[in-house]
């Protein structure tokens, strides 16, 4: 696992790379043993995004969000009919999403392996903006503790939610829906606030199934 930069302070940064572990190396040279050993409160978040469709090579991202973990605080990012009609689609709101990224060192998401993670990439690589390298960010994907802890008819968020009480899961309407499609602000605003609430309930979902298991670690 390597060490996210972006997240150490002054002091962190030289403990890296002057500092030694227990196994008497270096952390720049076992830094996995600082991220045990030294960063004991690492910044996590919850992410959510919505897109005009599955395929990053035919759709971009119309909204997303980074809800942080135990607060009321949320980094987010939305088109505009500017960006659209720039031809530019989803650029700038790809390099917000990196930059708010790098602010962290551990992402949950749910179904983030099969679908945000890969699609968030491709459009970043598609206009060659400096997404996170391999290892730097923790990535912990929660629908793999739904499959394995709940026996459900389906695996989805809105399942697994609502059967354990919580309240929060919606459906973008098709108007609305389609209105942002083509920029139009209310309805971006409508898709938004559908973003957040997955994240909110993303976390509570986490917190219900924390005591369960151990999130496997995998990387951005």
């Amino acid at each position: 696992m390597k060490v996210n930069p972006n997240t150490l302070s002054l002091s962190q940064k030289r403990l890296f790379f002057e500092g030694r572990c227990k196994h008497r190396h270096t952390y720049s040279e076992h830094p996995s043993c600082f991220v045990t050993e030294q960063l004991s409160n690492l910044k996590e978040g919850y992410l959510d995004i919505e897109t005009t469709g599955f395929e990053a090579n035919y759709h971009h991202m119309l909204t997303w969000v980074i809800k942080v973990k135990g607060e009321k605080t949320y980094y987010t990012g939305e088109i505009t009919k500017k960006d659209l009609e720039s031809g530019r689609f989803d650029e700038r709101i790809c390099k917000e999403l990196i930059d708010a990224l790098n602010k962290f060192d551990v992402i949950y998401t749910y179904y983030g392996t099969g679908f945000d993670i890969p699609f968030m990439r491709a459009r970043a690589l598609r206009y060659s903006l400096p997404f996170p390298e391999f290892g730097y960010i923790q990535h912990k994907d929660l629908y793999y503790a739904v499959r394995r802890l709940l026996k459900l008819n389906r695996k989805s968020l809105e399942v697994a939610t609502r059967f354990l009480g919580i309240p929060g899961k919606n459906h973008v309407l098709g108007e609305p829906w389609m209105l942002a499609r083509i920029g139009d602000k209310k309805s971006l605003n409508y898709v938004m606030k559908h973003n957040k609430l997955d994240c909110e309930i993303l976390e509570k979902l986490h917190d219900k199934l924390r005591p369960f298991f151990k999130a496997t670690t995998k990387t951005i």
